[in-house]
């Protein structure tokens, strides 16, 4: 019967891909200038209930291997890799982590990597009478929103060893081709099409307006001034209404550029978010924001 030595071992890969980047201004003018980035991927242990990120690594040899291993693949396909342990070190050295909250500090350090893309690995190692095998799943995601990009499972076969590292390495070169493959298709959609988002617009319970009040210099009803603005700043026009009522208004599927157009940095809904707080407040208004993965939370009180 077989046992588990170490199971569920998750990591995260950060990906900044090879890119074509159309930008995008508030106008909705696309530009034509093309940039090309080479690739940069950092390795992070994701860490299960009671496990410190900012620890894990230098309790369990193991995972250092691993994390060793699948580098050593990504490498050897022209990717860039950044050490994650020294990034940390620098950053628990500094003080840079404002929280104890787990998600929140794997979401300061995607956002400090400056990527766009970001790999979970779960690696499952079993032994058995008939020899140890590594399971490893790979699922990548792009980093400011979350959306799922490409998944792929490869085992390394048994074998009568104790070296993990080896396993691991045979596991991610079985799919590491394809999984890239799908990445780099998905992400290439992302830079022709932009990132989606979805844009739920609400009011607070004691707010004055609706979605029929006139607002702002031509008097349209809410619901038209948030319809016209959103044609004319999404990414390439590109969004759709899921419904509107008189108490709320989602955008179910809008575009947003990859990269800011004005500073070549990578856009995310928290920058979107503030363009739309910024034309509510323009035409009198008082809301609020919050920001959830793919999800914007818009409040008019």
């Amino acid at each position: 019967m077989k046992s588990s030595i170490y199971s569920s071992i998750y990591f995260l890969w950060i990906v900044s891909w090879s890119l074509t980047a159309g930008a995008q201004g508030t106008s909705g003018v696309e530009a034509a200038e093309v940039q090309t980035v080479q690739p940069k991927i950092m390795v992070i242990p994701f860490t299960k209930e009671g496990e410190d990120l900012r620890f894990v690594l230098e309790e369990d040899i193991n995972r250092r291997i691993a994390i060793t291993k699948i580098k050593e693949a990504f490498d050897s396909r022209s990717f860039t890799t950044v050490d994650f342990i020294a990034r940390l070190k620098v950053a628990k050295d500094n003080n840079l982590f404002m929280t104890d909250n787990q998600t929140d500090i794997k979401s300061q350090i995607i956002q400090m990597s400056g990527a766009d893309i970001y790999v979970q690995a779960e690696i499952d190692d079993q032994n058995g009478q008939s020899g140890r095998s590594v399971t490893v799943l790979l699922t990548g995601y792009e980093a400011s929103t979350g959306n799922s990009l490409s998944n792929k499972v490869g085992n390394s076969g048994t074998f009568f060893t104790d070296d993990i590292g080896k396993l691991t390495s045979k596991a991610v070169e079985r799919i590491a081709e394809d999984f890239l493959n799908v990445l780099q298709v998905k992400f290439t959609e992302i830079v022709n099409n932009g990132k989606s988002v979805m844009v739920d617009v609400g009011f607070d319970l004691g707010s004055p307006y609706s979605m029929a009040s006139e607002v702002g210099d031509e008097g349209l009803p809410l619901s038209d001034q948030l319809e016209i603005w959103m044609e004319e700043n999404a990414f390439k026009n590109n969004y759709h209404i899921q419904g509107t009522t008189d108490s709320k208004m989602i955008f179910d599927d809008v575009r947003i550029p990859l990269k800011d157009p004005v500073t070549g940095n990578n856009y995310n809904p928290n920058k979107f978010a503030l363009e739309i707080f910024m034309f509510l407040r323009k035409i009198g208004l008082k809301p609020s924001k919050d920001i959830k993965g793919n999800t914007i939370f818009i409040t008019i009180n």
